[in-house]
């Protein structure tokens, strides 16, 4: 008996992880995004012109963003470096924003909403092209 309800508890509990972690917040960094908000060529590094190049940040929600506006701060190897805007619908659950990068490192971007609560995180390495 006891093994039948132990058994039972660790399959509900698998069940909830399997179940949270797919619907969890993301930001992916890729080529570009798909009309159904899916990146195209989604990597982590990414390689830039000397005189800059952009980089696009999707950010994927499993609930609406529910405000008009998101921003992204952005380190660079573990220093600020700046912070962009992005305008965005109450019932947007995903959105992208193109991000300029002029110089190599690591990146780690944070992203807010219009509470300051933060909604994602993710990091890209650019280097030179």
């Amino acid at each position: 008996m006891i093994k039948k309800l132990l058994f039972s508890a660790i399959v509900v509990i698998a069940f909830f992880a399997i179940m949270g972690s797919s619907k969890s917040q993301s930001l992916s960094f890729c080529e570009s995004v798909d009309r159904d908000g899916y990146p195209i060529t989604e990597s982590s590094v990414f390689n830039i012109r000397n005189e800059g190049d952009y980089v696009t940040a999707l950010v994927r929600l499993p609930y609406e963003v529910a405000c008009y506006g998101v921003r992204y701060e952005v380190y660079r190897n573990g220093t600020y470096d700046n912070t962009i805007n992005q305008d965005t619908e109450r019932n947007w659950v995903w959105f992208y924003k193109q991000i300029s990068f002029y110089k190599t490192g690591t990146y780690t971007v944070y992203v807010y909403d219009c509470n300051d609560y933060m909604l994602c995180s993710g990091t890209v390495k650019i280097q030179w092209q």
